[in-house]
């Protein structure tokens, strides 16, 4: 079911992800709240994300979605409260910028093989203020919509791994 759904721009959803997220400038009450939620289950519980979550059915999510696939929504909308600046890179790329990454290999590492979707979103949670807050929104929630091994592998070929690996 999940090939039907695209964040990509030209998209329903894609259309909306971006109008939302780039409403939150204005809306501190919302991306205080969902920046306030710890874990997924706090993502889906706000208000803010149901608020998101009917705007969406409204926009092409499916009201049929598998469970699953609303968790990676409430990933997404919680991933991109943090987001301050929509960075037309992978994120992958923003990671691994410089000679000396702010996100290092170790921790890009970790990220790809967090076991649950929970521990992916704690690590970008906390990936996000140290490259800056910054994200390309479409590529973000596409990737998340999709985690698994080909999105991890697509990751793992954008990040530019240093000449020689630092922890």
């Amino acid at each position: 079911m999940s090939e039907k759904i695209s964040f990509h721009p030209e998209a329903a959803l894609g259309h909306l992800l971006l109008r939302w997220w780039q409403g939150l400038e204005n809306d501190k009450g919302t991306r205080a709240e969902l920046r306030r939620a710890h874990n997924l289950t706090a993502v889906a519980l706000t208000a803010a994300y149901q608020r998101f979550y009917r705007q969406a059915l409204s926009s092409g999510w499916p009201e049929d979605a598998a469970p699953w696939q609303n968790e990676r929504l409430s990933a997404i909308v919680g991933l991109l409260a943090h987001v301050k600046s929509n960075d037309g890179r992978k994120l992958a790329e923003i990671m691994s910028e410089g000679e000396r990454p702010a996100f290092s290999v170790l921790r890009f590492r970790r990220l790809l093989e967090a076991p649950t979707l929970d521990d992916v979103f704690l690590s970008l949670r906390r990936a996000l203020p140290i490259i800056g807050h910054q994200a390309n929104v479409h590529q973000i929630a596409s990737d998340l919509l999709h985690w698994g091994d080909k999105t991890k592998k697509e990751w793992a070929y954008s990040y530019r791994w240093p000449a020689k690996a630092q922890a």
